[in-house]
């Protein structure tokens, strides 16, 4: 595409109800920088997912209840500052609305605020429906995160998919239901049979997002690593469009390459006419020569 930020058409969390309800279907990544959010807005994603998996792919942690709240806070208002025109969603972390309705409502209102998101993630039951209606009820879009919820790993021991009994089926479901009646605006539902999030689609009036949960979904989200191929072993549910691990690593190769033998590319900077002269005559300098190599050393590309 080259359509630049100005040309695209903002995306609001309107404009994804209306789509849902023309049958068109919405694209969402998770992005973690302003440099990678202005390339996607460019491409024409329309929701960006800042998520808490930035506590894996940024910051090194293998668990995503690692995420600090003000680290979040900070690089959901960096994708929001490189995608102006894109829905970017703020993924509340572990234990910054668990604890307390209240706490949770403010830790809401600054992902709002300081981290310009447009509408907040919580990962979510039926149980939080009390404190999704306070949110709701104080002006603050909600997405409910149902089905597998890595926020649950240390209870869970591990990642895992949710919805594959009968019963468990039909609780997803109805976490859902729920939560959309209680007042967000939005659904995300994980790991799940196509056959459960066909129903959340069927019986609920608001957009719903999928990963590794089939095609119903209205939208469909990855973790952008694991899109490009920039993670060592992604998901079952994602394949890969890019190998731009491999890519990342072959250029580092080539920088290690240009550095070892001085050819280094680009273009550098002269001295005003005559001005060379005078700096060298007046600090005693000589011509700068390439160092000598030992012939019992290794040469650079050698080392």
């Amino acid at each position: 595409m080259s359509e630049t930020p100005t040309q695209r058409p903002p995306a609001t969390i309107r404009t994804l109800a209306r789509m849902c309800d023309a049958g068109e279907r919405f694209a969402c990544l998770t992005c973690y920088d302003a440099t990678s959010a202005k390339w996607l807005e460019r491409a024409g994603v329309h929701v960006l997912l800042v998520g808490d998996t930035a506590a894996e792919v940024v910051l090194g942690y293998e668990r995503t209840i690692d995420m600090p709240l003000d680290v979040q806070l900070a690089l959901t208002a960096g994708v929001k500052r490189g995608a102006p025109r894109t829905v970017v969603m703020g993924d509340m972390p572990f234990m910054s609305y668990q604890a307390d309705d209240a706490e949770a409502l403010r830790n809401a209102g600054r992902f709002l605020t300081e981290g310009l998101a447009d509408i907040v993630k919580l990962e979510v039951d039926a149980t939080f429906a009390p404190l999704v209606s306070k949110m709701a009820r104080a002006g603050i879009p909600v997405c409910a995160h149902v089905g597998s919820k890595p926020q649950h790993v240390a209870r869970d021991s591990g990642y895992r998919a949710a919805g594959r009994t009968a019963d468990a089926a039909r609780s997803v479901v109805g976490d859902a239901i729920a939560l959309v009646e209680a007042g967000a605006v939005m659904v995300l539902v994980e790991a799940v049979p196509d056959e459960v999030s066909q129903r959340i689609v069927e019986e609920v009036g608001v957009p719903v997002i999928g990963i590794g949960a089939g095609p119903a979904c209205h939208a469909q989200i990855l973790v952008l690593q694991d899109l490009v191929g920039m993670t060592d072993h992604a998901p079952r549910f994602a394949e890969p469009v890019a190998n731009l691990g491999e890519a990342l690593r072959d250029a580092g190769a080539e920088w290690v390459r240009r550095v070892q033998t001085g050819a280094i590319g680009g273009r550098g900077y002269t001295m005003a006419p005559g001005e060379r002269e005078r700096f060298v005559s007046a600090n005693g300098l000589r011509e700068a020569k390439p160092a000598p190599v030992a012939a019992d050393e290794p040469g650079p590309r050698d080392r």
